[in-house]
């Protein structure tokens, strides 16, 4: 059986047949595939990317990682964009192979760059004017900028608690007010993606204030659903992936970076697999979504179904298996 490749279905499982909820295989599902049952699904059945075709997607961290990825996966299917980081330079390079993997299907004025950082809250309002006057609209607002982290959780000076969260958090919250007031204002639809984690639904070593703050941005969003419920929320979950994201992560001191490597390996996810599922995600307008490898779907799911097993199960485990998962890369 030759393995399919992941824009034509995606997933390990060539022959797709929905299970029956009764049966033993539908268990195995979660070990077998490198996302959640849900998001498997949409991306067999479910809308295609292609259906964002001409839809104007803002996407904030778009100058590396998974965000560089998504907006080259995006650009493939005809989606105009707004890319924004603080790198311009690095920008400009995403957006030239976005509009070499369009396929002419996109103009250069469909691709529009704009240099931001996220952290100073008091721009958001003139950044996302900026946006609305390119393109008239925004569709989709993509939550990607923030940093990840590795400390120990007793070292972990206060002050790194709050930057890391002004920027995986209010940052993220500030911008997404600003965009649903202008939903709500004009009477659109509008839709909010966040780059979450699986460390939003299950905690890890070694990153206790990133852990924190992933858990911050699912409150705040879901609360978003419970108050506004026809509005377009998704929280995407990646595991471990392979992007440079550890070069710039938090320690426990304010004045130093972690500046690990993450190595591309069969325990970690591509950015562009990630970034195709996120697209899958977003296209189906689908709440949460979690994606990684074995055994990260899996515990995802313990994670959220059945908590009092997912304490036992990590009590066996240990923080050595925890960290290993985290990190495939680091020797024991």
């Amino acid at each position: 059986m030759r393995l399919p490749d992941f824009e034509a279905s995606g997933f390990f499982c060539l022959d797709f047949v929905i299970p029956d909820f009764n049966s033993p295989d539908f268990v195995r599902l979660p070990i077998c595939l490198d996302c959640d049952i849900e998001l498997f699904i949409c991306g067999k059945i479910g809308k295609p990317i292609d259906s964002l075709r001409g839809k104007v997607v803002w996407i904030t961290g778009a100058s590396s990682g998974i965000g560089k990825s998504l907006g080259i996966v995006l650009a493939r299917h005809g989606v105009k964009l707004c890319l924004s980081a603080r790198r311009e330079d690095e920008l400009d390079k995403v957006k030239s192979e976005c509009l070499k993997k369009s396929e002419s299907s996109l103009k250069p004025e469909d691709i529009f760059v704009l240099k931001m950082d996220m952290l100073q809250t008091d721009k958001h309002q003139d950044y996302f004017d900026q946006v609305i006057k390119h393109f008239g609209r925004v569709d989709v607002l993509v939550n990607n900028a923030g940093r990840s982290q590795r400390a120990l959780w007793q070292n972990i000076d206060l002050q790194v608690d709050r930057e890391l969260f002004d920027l995986d958090v209010f940052s993220v919250v500030n911008l997404s007010r600003i965009y649903i007031r202008h939903v709500e204002k004009h009477s659109l639809e509008g839709h909010i993606a966040v780059t979450s984690s699986t460390a939003g639904l299950i905690g890890v070593p070694n990153s206790c204030s990133y852990v924190g703050a992933k858990h911050a941005i699912h409150g705040y969003f879901d609360s978003l659903k419970l108050e506004i419920p026809d509005f377009n929320v998704t929280l995407f979950c990646p595991g471990p992936t392979t992007t440079d994201f550890l070069k710039t992560a938090f320690t426990d001191k304010t004045t130093e970076v972690y500046g690990g490597k993450a190595e591309a390996s069969s325990k970690r996810m591509s950015s562009e697999r990630c970034a195709f599922l996120m697209a899958t995600s977003i296209a189906n307008k689908l709440h949460t979504s979690f994606v990684g490898p074995f055994p990260v779907p899996f515990l995802a799911y313990v994670s959220m179904y059945c908590p009092n097993l997912k304490l036992l199960i990590l009590k066996l485990a240990g923080k050595g298996a925890m960290s290993k998962i985290r990190d495939p890369e680091k020797k024991d």
